[in-house]
């Protein structure tokens, strides 16, 4: 068994389980970031550790990649990954892809130096590079499928419901 026919099995398995029993669908995933001096953060999610920091231009200590590149390779690898498991499901055989991401921004809006200027994106852009010997039909297929069920693309290009709440464990000032 090939590792496409592999991960179609599992995709099948586990879209068939979560079909019977929605519960098992439903999860709640949990992130915890610790700031630390020179605006660099550790992140913690499970046994995962990253080191997330802004450059020397914005004030940091340059100690990692910031949050913009990994929102960015958030949005870029949930899309190849969703292409790749879309192309097992479908059974369209892929030899390449990549998916780069480009996104347009103010700094002012970050800054608060104008109101006018949001602090996020204005635009994103993604273009998709694929070698495949599948029809372009077949490939777009794939895209358009993977698309519409990318959750990530879905919360670039969807407004979400976004709730802080605020913790004072010494009890406050």
């Amino acid at each position: 068994m090939d590792d496409q026919d592999r991960l179609r099995e599992i995709l099948e398995r586990n879209a068939k389980a979560v079909t019977l029993r929605p519960s098992l669908a439903q999860h709640t995933g949990r992130t915890v970031v610790r700031l630390r001096p020179g605006l660099e953060c550790e992140v913690e999610d499970g046994a995962w550790r990253l080191t997330v920091g802004m450059g020397e231009k914005s004030g940091g200590n340059n100690a990692g990649p910031g949050p913009g590149t990994l929102g960015r390779g958030a949005l870029g690898s949930c899309l190849a990954i969703g292409y790749g498991m879309w192309a097992a499901r479908l059974g369209v055989p892929l030899h390449s892809l990549e998916v780069e991401v480009a996104a347009d921004y103010d700094s002012r809006g970050e800054l608060g130096v104008s109101d006018d200027v949001r602090p996020g994106y204005t635009q994103v852009r993604y273009t998709v590079t694929v070698d495949s010997p599948a029809s372009r039909e077949d490939v777009l297929r794939v895209l358009d499928t993977a698309d519409k069920y990318s959750p990530y693309r879905d919360i670039f290009a969807d407004s979400n419901d976004v709730q802080r709440t605020v913790r004072f464990p010494g009890g406050g000032a």
